[in-house]
């Protein structure tokens, strides 16, 4: 006699175990498809701050093409804060119907799309990313930072905001995240790395101030918490607010890597939701051991020791590595850089590398591959 029960597990309609790199991703109410993002890359390609074609084609082809996330490029909260005269920006309403096209475009096709607000600080008025990266000889406007230290050779002295002056950069951020929430981004990122304002008050080797904006960590950190504050007054509670940060400026006596994870349990506190951990840029004469995977254990340490969600960033350019950092909780989602600028699919090229389904597009069903 058969001493199996009347009802047996359905084990043959149960989906195979997928590598984790194509699990969903839970940020409160958003839910990524995978765990895929495209980094946040300048295009130098914005006139007096407006997303033009080339955006829309730029980020709409990486939404088609399998990414859960596609963060927009460093998008000026100020005209003084961009980088260069071509950077996308964000503080006039004129900005907002041209990315909102990018981002009604990402979500009918099952992307996320956030948009990364930012603020040159001394690294501003510089060429485009394929010109010179010192201050124009013409057309150069003045910047700001916490101290009136230039960043490096051919950079103009920058001037030292006062305490009025830190304020209006808040309250720029803040009115930014509102002109991002009429845009209709489900994300948001602040960036606060790679030397740009942000990170400028934070790290000692640019921040020089004897004030409530200098000196101890708590004030080295002040400004960048404010601005989580002040945003998280405009931004929805149940879409998610991520930052970018630099683990380490690679500098002895900049900032480190214990403050990090110490910043990171601070702003979890506040509202952040995930931590885009990258490094450097506070100083050109950095000596940075790139390679693959070199930023990686900075993003589990702040995921283990902070008890944050984390995305890896640097040199991840293989469907199997991506999947190794993941499976080996190492970091909760990957974002991809130079990979997906050589491949706008490569989120549907992982997929199949690694044998997992993946959703392609209707009109580019004839093109899925068969094994």
């Amino acid at each position: 006699m058969s001493t199996l029960p009347d009802t047996l597990p359905e084990y043959h309609n149960r989906k195979p175990i997928m590598p984790q790199l194509f699990d969903t991703l839970k940020l409160r109410d958003i839910v990524l498809k995978n765990r895929i993002g495209m980094s946040p890359m300048c295009q130098y390609s914005a006139h007096d701050g407006v997303a033009a074609d080339w955006h829309f084609v730029h980020y709409g082809s990486r939404a088609i093409g399998g990414a859960a996330l596609i963060i927009i490029e460093a998008t000026a909260v100020v005209p003084e804060g961009r980088i260069s005269l071509g950077d996308l920006g964000i503080w006039d309403d004129k900005h907002i119907e041209p990315l909102a096209r990018v981002a009604r475009f990402a979500e009918e096709h099952g992307c996320v799309a956030a948009v990364q607000l930012a603020h040159a600080g001394r690294k501003a008025s510089v060429g485009l990313g394929w010109e010179s990266q010192r201050t124009l000889k013409v057309g150069a406007w003045p910047t700001v930072a916490p101290s009136a230290l230039p960043f490096g050779e051919g950079f103009a002295v920058p001037q030292a905001l006062d305490e009025n002056g830190i304020h209006q950069v808040i309250s720029q951020f803040a009115a930014a995240a509102a002109r991002a929430r009429e845009a209709g981004f489900k994300a948001l990122e602040i960036h606060a790395a790679h030397g740009y304002l942000l990170h400028q008050f934070m790290s000692p080797l640019s921040n020089l101030r004897t004030d409530a904006y200098g000196g101890s960590f708590e004030n080295r950190t002040r400004l960048t918490r404010e601005v989580v504050s002040a945003i998280r007054t405009e931004w929805p509670e149940r879409l998610p607010l991520l930052i970018r940060l630099s683990a380490t400026d690679w500098e002895e006596g900049g900032w480190t890597a214990d403050e990090t994870v110490e910043l990171c349990r601070a702003l979890k506190g506040l509202g952040v939701d995930l931590v885009d951990v990258s490094s450097g840029g506070s100083t050109p004469t950095a000596r940075i051991p790139v390679a693959p995977n070199f930023q990686v254990g900075f993003a589990t340490r702040v995921r283990n020791e902070a008890g944050i969600a984390v995305a890896a960033v640097g040199l991840i350019t293989e469907p199997e590595q991506a999947d190794h950092i993941i499976r080996s909780e190492q970091a909760d989602m990957v974002l991809i850089g130079r990979g997906i600028l050589r491949n706008p699919h490569w989120p549907m090229a992982a997929a199949h590398t690694l044998k997992q389904s993946a959703t392609w597009p209707l009109p580019y069903q004839r093109a899925v591959p068969v094994d």
